[in-house]
């Protein structure tokens, strides 16, 4: 496997960052998990997009303009000779002192991976997960906010290990309100009758690329679409429940705090969404190999 590492392709196992980047020793740094389907890498420009904005958010410098780092992507792709895989893109503060300040980094790094992915098992999107809620809040906006996408993942992990303590894949996470955020990577949906609501970006939702991609399909199937605040009490009654991700995609919850979900089966809607995000995937994206 070739690794994109600062502008040179390398070995994977000569891929290696220094012990004083602050990537690794303060969580310093933005990252972006992107899909290619077919030989076609899905909503690369939402993705660039959004690993801007997080950047920006930081204060960190992309080493290099969106146009370029579109094609650093889609060579990675190239060289490691992916149809379909995951791409996780990095980006760190750089090397520094074991100080806190991010003044004493000079240069940020830039990683590509190009790989392989499967985050749950197949038999997981025909009959459905069974997910908990956790203790563990989600980041307020006024401390680290949801919608950056940084390398600082304890909030998620540690919602994560609560989950898997209790026999669980995922985890649905609160907002200090008590109004459902997300889960701990993944965007959450319900169904009610022909509506489908999601959790508010302000709510502590990240702003998901595969979320955007199922409100448009929503839409287009008919679906009368929200974005409201949902409790637990929603949860528990909805006809339908599922959450998103890019790597992910779309994973139909049938239990959640043992409370069964509709029919305890994936549902009519979620199936089609599904559907129609596979579709979607393999038609449309930036081709590895034009």
């Amino acid at each position: 496997m070739k690794i994109y590492l600062d502008g040179k392709f390398v070995d994977e196992g000569q891929a290696k960052v220094s012990v004083f980047d602050h990537g690794l020793l303060y969580g310093d740094g933005v990252f972006e998990g992107i899909r290619a389907y077919g030989g076609r890498v899905f909503k690369l420009a939402e993705h660039i997009e959004r690993l801007y904005r997080s950047a920006k958010a930081i204060l960190l410098t992309i080493p290099m303009a969106p146009p370029d780092l579109t094609r650093a992507v889609i060579d990675t792709c190239r060289r490691n000779r992916i149809r379909d895989g995951y791409i996780r893109l990095v980006v760190t503060r750089g090397v520094g002192t074991l100080g806190l300040n991010p003044k004493s980094c000079r240069k940020p790094s830039l990683i590509i991976i190009a790989d392989k992915i499967q985050l749950y098992p197949p038999e997981m999107y025909q009959r459905g997960m069974e997910i908990v809620t956790v203790a563990t809040t989600r980041n307020l906006h006024s401390a680290l906010n949801p919608a950056i996408k940084s390398l600082n993942y304890l909030n998620n992990i540690l919602a994560k290990i609560e989950a898997n303590l209790a026999g669980c894949e995922e985890a649905v996470m609160l907002n200090a309100e008590g109004f459902v955020a997300e889960c701990t990577g993944d965007n959450l949906f319900i169904v009610q009758g022909d509506r489908l609501a999601t959790p508010p970006l302000y709510a502590g939702a990240l702003y998901g690329i595969t979320r955007g991609v199922v409100l448009e399909l929503a839409r287009h199937a008919g679906l009368a679409v929200t974005e409201t605040n949902l409790t637990r009490y929603d949860l528990f009654n909805a006809d339908e429940c599922f959450i998103t991700g890019s790597a992910a995609e779309i994973v139909p919850v049938v239990k959640i705090d043992g409370r069964t979900i509709g029919s305890g089966k994936p549902g009519a809607v979620t199936r089609r969404l599904m559907q129609d995000y596979h579709a979607l995937t393999q038609a449309t994206g930036e081709p590895i190999n034009p």
